[in-house]
């Protein structure tokens, strides 16, 4: 039944699943009552029968009778006074050595059909009293016909004459339990008409609370188709008064359109700008080629301003696939292969190599001492990007570029990089780290790289479970910081070796 249920529409489960647990209460209930009507009724009539062969028994005791005959007498007298129908009470007593007298004779000596009965029935009948006057003592539940079952009680006991004989004398009172049997029919009918009525009721109530709980469930797979079809502006607004589970849903799901939403406008402008990137010195090497191949004689000055011009373009396309392609291996495993940093030494190697580039007034505070559990290149790759983006907005010669590496827990780094330049305005600090985003749209390609740079060191430091935020330095400038876990310091401390401003003129670093 779970299968059949599970295949039905929303609505039709609820109201079926409605109408399966009212039908298992009814059931537990008419279960209940039935016995329960059964018990009582059979208690009352077990009472009524005691109370009888009490009284019968109390008569037979104070009739007087001394003899058999007498006792027998007294017995009959006393059961004829009670005749027996079907309603009421049958009574018998067996005097020994006089026989049974009863309220029913034709049940204990008809030995003959009577009332058109066939021989077959009468001696059912005949058998049937044979075992009234054979049950033992106490109660018992037999069958008789014509009255269906009887519910009996016997007892035996001793009548004690004058002189000081006793006569043992038992008797029987039976009562029919056909009231029982109409009382626990009628609570049956009740409950048959009542489960009827209830299932129906169970059946339309969860037909309406399916449709009203599934109304918004209806209208999120509207939206879905919607946005299947390639529409992502429809959105879910819940009704006043639903569900606070299908609230919460209905603002999941807004918000997983609105996720989805950016994600698809960030991947058009990721394409348009690559592909815009990609033309410019597409375009340039085209038109070199052009104005070569125009040209009805070239000198050799000609042919190598070409070279000169097409090998600058293929390096700027080739960084640009290959921080494409960077960007693109974030989800893989082997992106990151981590190992222990000495950071000290690893701090030092990267300095020397980057203050080449350029020159400006480099400043290096002091390193922390202890291990950095993270990717050697990834991370040099990470702390290029951010010292050559300070030094791209930075004077020449009088500029400051300063790195610092700051504890900022017990197993956390912060790398600080600060510059004296224009900095960064307070509403494009969030954007910087987007990919091919600049802060100065006037900026040409040339001079201001890709804009893939801040977003390369955001991809690498979320591969180290770190993260990056630009800010305001105390420079003037802007301020770039990376938090990194995985550090571990050593018992003793080491200081950096001071930094130095640059006096000689350094070669400028390539544009990215």
């Amino acid at each position: 039944m779970g299968r059949r249920i599970a295949s039905l529409g929303l609505r039709w489960r609820i109201a079926a699943w409605a109408v399966v647990v009212i039908l298992l209460c009814l059931g537990v209930a008419f279960v209940a009552v039935y016995r329960g009507t059964g018990s009582e009724l059979r208690g009352q009539i077990d009472s009524e029968i005691r109370g009888d062969i009490n009284d019968m028994q109390h008569s037979l005791r104070t009739s007087g009778g001394s003899s058999p005959a007498a006792l027998s007498a007294a017995a009959s007298q006393y059961v004829r006074s009670r005749p027996f129908s079907s309603s009421s009470t049958l009574m018998f007593a067996t005097v020994q050595g006089r026989g049974t007298s009863t309220n029913r004779p034709e049940l204990f000596r008809a030995e003959k059909p009577d009332n058109g009965e066939s021989r077959s029935q009468q001696e059912h009948e005949n058998r049937l009293s044979q075992q009234l006057l054979a049950a033992p003592a106490g109660f018992s539940t037999l069958a008789l016909p014509d009255v269906g079952n009887l519910r009996v009680l016997t007892r035996t006991f001793r009548v004690r004459s004058a002189n000081g004989s006793s006569t043992p004398v038992r008797i029987g009172v039976g009562e029919p339990l056909a009231s029982v049997h109409r009382a626990q029919e009628g609570v049956a009918r009740a409950f048959i008409l009542g489960g009827v009525l209830a299932v129906l009721g169970a059946l339309l109530g969860g037909l309406l609370i399916g449709t009203r709980a599934s109304r918004p469930l209806r209208r999120m797979a509207g939206v879905a188709e919607r946005v299947d079809a390639g529409d992502l502006q429809p959105r879910i607004h819940p009704s006043p008064g639903v569900a606070a589970e299908v609230t919460v849903l209905a603002s999941a799901f807004n918000h997983m359109l609105d996720r989805l939403t950016a994600a698809f406008a960030s991947q058009r402008e990721f394409v348009a700008d690559a592909s815009h990137e990609l033309r410019t010195p597409l375009t340039v090497i085209r038109g070199q080629v052009e104005v070569l191949a125009e040209t009805p004689s070239p000198t050799s000055e000609d042919v190598r301003r070409v070279e000169r011009l097409l090998l600058a373009e293929v390096t700027r396309i080739d960084r640009l696939v290959d921080d494409l392609l960077l960007l693109a291996q974030l989800e893989q495993s082997e992106f990151l292969q981590a190992d222990e940093l000495p950071l000290s030494s690893f701090i030092s190697d990267l300095w020397e190599t980057t203050t080449l580039l350029a020159e400006r007034h480099f400043e290096l505070g002091e390193i922390p001492s202890g291990t950095l559990l993270a990717d050697p290149d990834r991370l040099a790759q990470a702390l290029r990007n951010l010292l050559t983006n300070a030094i791209k907005h930075t004077s020449e010669e009088d500029g400051t570029v300063r790195l610092r590496v700051e504890r900022e827990a017990a197993d956390r780094l912060r790398f600080v990089v600060e510059d004296d330049g224009p900095g960064i305005p307070l509403e494009e600090r969030e954007r910087v780290f987007d990919r091919f985003h600049r802060t100065d749209p006037a900026r040409d390609r040339a001079s201001g790289g890709a804009g893939l740079g801040l977003a390369i060191v955001q991809a690498i430091a979320r591969a180290h479970g770190g993260a990056v935020r630009a800010e305001e330095s105390t420079l003037g400038g802007a301020r770039l910081v990376m938090v990194l876990p995985g550090f571990a310091a050593d018992s003793v401390a080491r200081r950096a070796t001071p930094a130095r401003a640059s006096g000689e003129r350094r070669p400028e670093i390539p544009s990215r």
